[in-house]
């Protein structure tokens, strides 16, 4: 139909692939899919996921995103992919995957990084010369661990991609990565846009790595068509553009709107993110932000927390409840959960950096020991975790009025008040809550129209705020809330 321009969004994230249809000119999701991934786990922190899975989603999340929006794939324009960031995908001179991806989440890899933090001196030393510290889920340790643990892959390396990188791959044939995803890798410097070759020298001096690199792109330029094949198997026409994409926090930020200053999006998925734009690399001397590029052109000072749903997940898992139940007894429980402080570094934990951290849960007592209050404490001790970031990117000369909050966590009411209180700052939805979806979708349009849009533009017309989901903070909650961040801080000192 000639008054519909027809853009599809892809976010590959950890736990599944999610798909949708955007339709620029409305500024409406037409329909939208999903598909699950699975996790190849080990005891010493190994977190990996086979590339294929990636491929079969989204093509099972295309297909249905497609029929629920009951649209020709021909009418298709372009493709925005989001990517879980940091994941390393190793390709040989035939485009053959060499083994599983390692993701965000592996912490494996810290022995290596820790080696790699003492080369570049230190935080200071990392700061000073890549303008982020590198931390173990950071791509650059996979790449020496790959070395030393698997000499005989490391040999047949020809491609180093990201996750999202490796899809546009799929999609095109050409190996691409732009600013802000490659500014997770760790040898990438974010205040001059250029891989660090110096780095992968030092990791490996033949000069293997180097020529394996992806060309670097900006945001608005697009990878190129779509191959014919592919275009088939996806139903989608032959001729649509693929976009730039980008990592996950920088493809959430477009499908927020925060693509200048003022605004903060929080992201309340299986990780906790914080993040704003800034026109300038302003790197802030705290090593635990990361002063990422941004995929719309500026940069986006970010902090991540390795623990989010996950933690609150196993809490539901250990106590049998269904996400409704679970929120009921959460509201049931008050603010501090009666002295009950929960600690949930499942997975070691970025911020507050302590990544050989494991959970742990404080304060119990015979009287305390609720499953209301276990289950209000996970849900504090996350988001203090989100606060004690929140903190340090104010600290670093960043305000915002609001609080774009979205993820699987952000559906929840009581969760959202708990936000409110805890940041003493108004949060409120987008009405898609796929937000990296959607910032793939509009950035996707952007790369298709050139100079003829601007980004701004596509943003106000397709990113909603949801007005039924604005909540305040609650003045003596603020303060109760306030007396338990600090009941947490005092744990934390003694880690």
């Amino acid at each position: 139909m000639a008054n519909q321009q027809l853009f599809l969004g892809i976010d590959c994230g950890t736990q599944g692939t999610k798909a949708l249809i955007l339709d620029t000119l409305s500024g409406q999701v037409l329909g939208q899919g999903a598909a699950a991934h699975s996790m190849i786990s080990g005891a010493n922190g190994r977190r990996e996921q086979d590339t294929q899975q990636w491929l079969d989603a989204f093509t099972q999340a295309t297909h249905q995103a497609l029929a629920a929006a009951g649209v020709d794939g021909q009418a298709i324009l372009g493709i925005g992919v989001s990517g879980q960031q940091h994941g390393l995908v190793l390709l040989d001179d035939q485009g053959q995957v060499l083994r599983p991806a390692k993701l965000w989440c592996d912490t494996e890899t810290t022995p290596e990084n820790d080696r790699l933090l003492a080369y570049l001196g230190g935080e200071d030393g990392s700061l000073a010369r890549l303008g982020v510290v590198i931390a173990p889920g950071y791509t650059v340790s996979k790449l020496l661990w790959t070395r030393e643990q698997h000499p005989q892959v490391f040999e047949r390396i020809a491609s180093i991609l990201l996750p999202h990188d490796f899809l546009n791959h799929w999609l095109t044939g050409r190996h691409c990565s732009e600013y802000g995803d490659a500014s997770g890798t760790g040898y990438f410097n974010v205040r001059t846009r250029q891989w660090d070759a110096r780095l992968l020298q030092h990791i490996d001096p033949s000069g293997r790595l180097q020529s394996a690199l992806p060309e670097l792109i900006e945001a608005h330029q697009p990878v190129g068509r779509i191959l014919p094949a592919v275009a088939a198997h996806l139903g989608i026409n032959p001729d649509a553009l693929v976009a730039s994409g980008g990592g996950d926090n920088m493809m959430g930020a477009i499908g927020t709107g925060n693509i200048q200053p003022g605004v903060i999006t929080m992201s309340l998925g299986s990780s906790g993110t914080v993040y704003a734009y800034a026109a300038e690399p302003a790197v802030s001397p705290q090593p635990s932000v990361a002063t990422f590029c941004s995929s719309s052109g500026g940069w986006l000072p970010l902090i991540c927390t390795m623990n989010l749903t996950n933690a609150t997940g196993a809490m539901r898992e250990l106590l049998e409840l269904d996400i409704d139940a679970f929120n009921a007894l959460v509201a049931r429980a008050p603010i501090g959960a009666e002295g009950v402080c929960m600690l949930p570094f499942l997975n070691g934990e970025r911020v507050p950096a302590l990544p050989h951290a494991t959970g742990s849960l404080f304060g119990l007592t015979t009287t305390n020991l609720t499953r209301a209050n276990l289950c209000r404490a996970v849900v504090e001790g996350t988001t203090f975790g989100l606060r004690y970031g929140l903190d340090l990117l104010r600290a670093n000369g960043l305000e915002a009025q609001s609080i774009r909050l979205i993820g699987g966590g952000s559906k929840s009411p009581v969760w959202r008040q708990i936000v409110a209180d805890i940041m003493d700052t108004t949060v409120i939805c987008t009405e898609q809550s796929e937000a990296a979806a959607l910032g793939a979708a509009i950035q996707a349009a952007w790369c298709h129209a050139g100079s003829q849009q601007s980004l701004a533009d596509l943003c106000e017309r397709c990113v909603k705020l949801d007005p039924a989901s604005e909540t305040r903070p609650i003045t003596e909650q603020v303060a109760a809330s306030q007396k338990a961040y600090a009941n947490y801080q005092e744990r934390i000192a003694t880690l």
